[in-house]
């Protein structure tokens, strides 16, 4: 083979790639084996293209904290209550999050922007898709059973019937991705110039905006207005009150959402008791165990241990509801530590993108997911959405664009 059709097929190899990286993201919410196995084919070119004679493997300024992150991960191991459980579930789990994020590294060009663009619309569509889907279930009942319609207080918000969930497992999950997407077209809207495109990602905004209310999820609402708020006072105050203005008429279309909103400062209800309840005892299993932790997804297993609330194994309590405290319950405070070095360190370099010399496109979706990133960085006082393995991936797929505008 001569060297022209050699670089022609290293080419092909990169570019089949990061299409597989297109369609894996747009399949994360609505498919978590397509999602794998997409996973697995993005790996299986790399190892062809490797096989040819083209093994390429380009680091990034996040190797050390990753590398980190997955010793002591699996360490956290050996102190779990069932440690074949916990491996099984680590290596599973952090290996999925971290081949996704080195198959972006290894596959993406930030200078195609064709590329960026195909993978801009598909997971625009995506979303898109998953938002119809949740007007369905709200104004339809479409996609729900009675078994579902469980993340209603009653007694606490009479009015509240309905939570939607769309494609994704829960309405906190949702609520979730819609802060990372919110945010994304968010930082596109804000420095795209094109008025067409700048149309079409105001209506997807504020369509998902109107999709994330009837979600109710406080911690998701509260976060991504709050983020994008900040930015607008500080960097860009021409929209701040159309902002304003899409806030005010949301409110007043929904009484419902209103009062969800504002007991969060006027009234303690079951979720907001329960959450201080497993804080409480989430504190408790960090103090005993500050090196290794618990063991990597064993809270569900420690948990009754430290049951200060329910006094009781009749509820399966999988997570803190604090992403911060869970991970230092379950991989200790230096496993803590590196997980943060990583998922800060992302927003770090999105924002700091927006002084360098880099193609427009590429700045507004760094801004993006900045913003994303960092309305979930909120969010994860209250919740840890992020538990979902669906929404992890497409968080480490977002970190390594945003990584791979540095050289390491």
């Amino acid at each position: 083979m001569d060297i022209f059709k050699k670089n022609r097929l290293n080419n092909d190899c990169k570019r089949l790639m990061f299409y597989i990286v297109i369609a894996m993201a747009t399949m994360l919410p609505f498919s978590y084996v397509v999602s794998s196995l997409l996973l697995v084919a993005g790996w299986g070119v790399f190892a062809y293209k490797s096989f040819k004679g083209f093994f390429e493997w380009k680091r990034t300024i996040l190797d050390f904290p990753i590398m980190i992150f997955v010793i002591i991960s699996f360490l956290s191991v050996l102190v779990s209550p069932d440690s074949a459980f916990s491996f099984y579930n680590c290596y599973n789990l952090v290996g999925r999050y971290v081949l996704t994020y080195y198959l972006v590294v290894q596959s993406i060009d930030l200078k195609n922007i064709g590329q960026l663009k195909v993978f801009l619309s598909c997971i625009s569509l995506s979303l898109f898709i998953v938002v119809i889907y949740g007007f369905m279930q709200a104004f339809l009942g479409i996609g729900l059973t009675s078994e579902q319609i469980v993340w209603t207080d009653g007694a606490m918000f009479p009015g509240l019937k309905t939570r939607v969930f769309s494609t994704w497992q829960n309405p906190n999950l949702l609520g979730g991705y819609f802060d990372l997407m919110l945010g994304l077209m968010a930082g596109m809207f804000l420095l795209i110039k094109h008025k067409i495109v700048r149309i079409v990602i105001a209506v997807l905004f504020c369509l998902t905006a109107f999709c994330l209310t009837l979600t109710y999820a406080r911690g998701a609402c509260l976060s991504i207005a709050l983020v994008i708020f900040v930015y607008s006072i500080l960097y860009n105050r021409k929209v701040l009150l159309a902002l304003i203005g899409l806030a005010v008429i949301l409110l007043l279309s929904d009484a419902t959402l209103v009062d969800r909103m504002t007991s969060i400062f006027t009234k303690m209800d079951t979720s907001s008791e329960m959450r201080l309840a497993f804080w409480e005892s989430t504190i408790a299993m960090i103090l005993d165990h500050p090196l290794l932790g618990i063991g990597w997804g064993s809270y569900f297993m420690v948990y009754p241990n430290y049951d200060y609330y329910m006094q009781g194994n009749f509820i399966k309590i999988v997570h803190a509801h604090n992403m911060y405290l869970n991970f230092m319950a379950e991989i200790g405070l230096f496993g803590f530590a590196s997980y943060m070095v990583c998922f800060f360190g992302v927003i770090y370099k999105a924002f700091k993108a927006q002084v360098m010399k880099l193609d427009i496109l590429v700045k507004a979706m760094f801004l993006g997911i900045g913003l994303g990133l960092s309305a979930l960085a909120l969010n994860g006082f209250t919740d840890y959405v992020m538990f979902n393995t669906e929404l992890s991936m497409l968080v480490w797929l977002f970190s390594g664009i945003v990584v791979s505008g540095y050289k390491n």
